[in-house]
C-alpha cells in the first residue's frame, strides 16, 4: 500500500505548506472579508492534511488502523479536490484547475487500492 500512503503523506504536507505560505504572504483576503468562513475552511483543510499524514505514516508502518484513517483522509481530500478548483477557474487560473484534476485522480486511485486491499484481505 505504498502509493496511497505516500500520496497521503505528500498531499497532506503540501496542503500545510501551501496554506502556511498563503497565510504568511497575506494572500488570504478572507481573513478581512469573511473571517469566520475562512476559520472553518482552514480547520477542514488542516484536519484533512493531518488525517492524510497520520493515516499514510500508520499505513507505511503496517498499523492496523492506518488504512482506515488514510481512507477517511482520502475521502476528505477528494471532496476538497472537487470543490477547490472552482476558485481558480473563477480567476481563469487553468493550470491550478489541471493540478487539482491530477490530485483528484491520485486520491481516487489510492482509495480504490485501499478498498480493494480491504476486500481481498477479508
Amino acid at each position: 500500500m505504498k502509493f496511497p500512503a505516500l500520496y497521503g503523506i505528500g498531499t497532506g504536507l503540501l496542503m500545510i505548506v501551501q496554506w502556511t505560505f498563503s497565510i504568511i504572504s497575506g494572500s488570504v483576503p478572507e481573513f478581512e472579508t469573511a473571517p469566520r468562513a475562512i476559520a472553518f475552511h482552514l480547520s477542514a483543510e488542516f484536519s484533512t492534511a493531518l488525517m492524510l499524514i497520520i493515516g499514510g505514516l500508520a499505513t507505511l508502518r503496517s498499523l492496523s488502523w492506518g488504512r482506515t484513517v488514510l481512507l477517511l483522509g482520502l475521502g476528505m481530500v477528494i471532496y476538497s479536490e472537487i470543490v477547490s478548483p472552482g476558485y481558480y477557474a473563477q480567476l481563469g487560473q487553468w493550470l491550478f484547475v489541471g493540478m487539482f484534476a491530477m490530485l483528484l485522480f491520485g486520491a481516487v486511485w489510492g482509495a480504490m487500492l485501499l478498498l480493494r486491499t480491504n476486500i481481498e484481505s477479508g
